[in-house]
């Protein structure tokens, strides 16, 4: 749900995701009447020198202190690096948000966590569960009764058969497939245009076509 007015989201990460999430956030409903973006948090002051955007970095995360009116998104691609900083945040009192590109469409039925990120042209079919901050990137295609965990990160074009599951903190690269009723366990790798056809070990990382384990 689009926060009230006045709210001010805040990015963590300021790095190369964190400029694609503020541009994917300048496009979402809402943007500029109900809520707007106040900046990132990141441990690098001048992480955004000389890339032109028109809010910049107000502190750490570490040393930033959440206020009422805030909420945030992690913009880190690591699964590890961003649960650390979401339960930093967290533990401070912080509230987390969502954003939605407009392009996306999301059937019936479909529960997105918060802090999740959905990229431009997701979609997202019947009865698909997507977890707490989970970043979909563009063109992703989540298939009926599908599942993806915590803290998971899609890349690119990644296609989910119905009936996947993704458990916590799996990452996939671009393009990569996995057929229907497969699943993934936690803290899986699946490699750039990797075709999955059976059921991946927790921490594997795969490859090929078909996937086969390289870890």
């Amino acid at each position: 749900e689009i926060p009230t007015l006045l709210t001010r989201y805040i990015i963590i990460g300021a790095r190369n995701l964190g400029r694609e999430v503020f541009s994917l956030a300048t496009q979402c409903e809402g943007y500029g009447s109900e809520w707007d973006v106040a900046g990132f948090l990141d441990d690098k002051p001048d992480a955004l020198r000389g890339k032109g955007l028109p809010v910049g970095v107000l502190g750490s995360a570490e040393e930033w202190n959440p206020a009422p009116d805030e909420r945030f998104v992690c913009a880190l691609g690591d699964p590890e690096h961003k649960s650390r900083y979401v339960r930093m945040i967290q533990e401070k009192g912080g509230v987390f948000g969502r954003l939605i590109h407009p392009s996306c469409i999301v059937n019936h039925g479909v529960q997105v966590g918060e802090g999740s990120i959905l990229y431009n042209h997701c979609v997202v079919s019947n009865q698909v569960r997507v977890g707490d901050h989970v970043t979909l990137q563009s063109f992703s295609v989540l298939g009926h009764d599908s599942v993806v965990g915590d803290f998971s990160h899609l890349s690119a074009y990644t296609f989910l058969g119905g009936g996947v599951v993704l458990k916590n903190r799996v990452t996939t690269g671009t393009r990569a497939t996995v057929l229907p009723n497969v699943t993934v366990n936690q803290g899986a790798t699946i490699g750039a245009s990797a075709l999955v056809v059976r059921n991946v070990d927790p921490g594997c990382t795969v490859f090929g076509i078909p996937a086969t384990n390289l870890s």
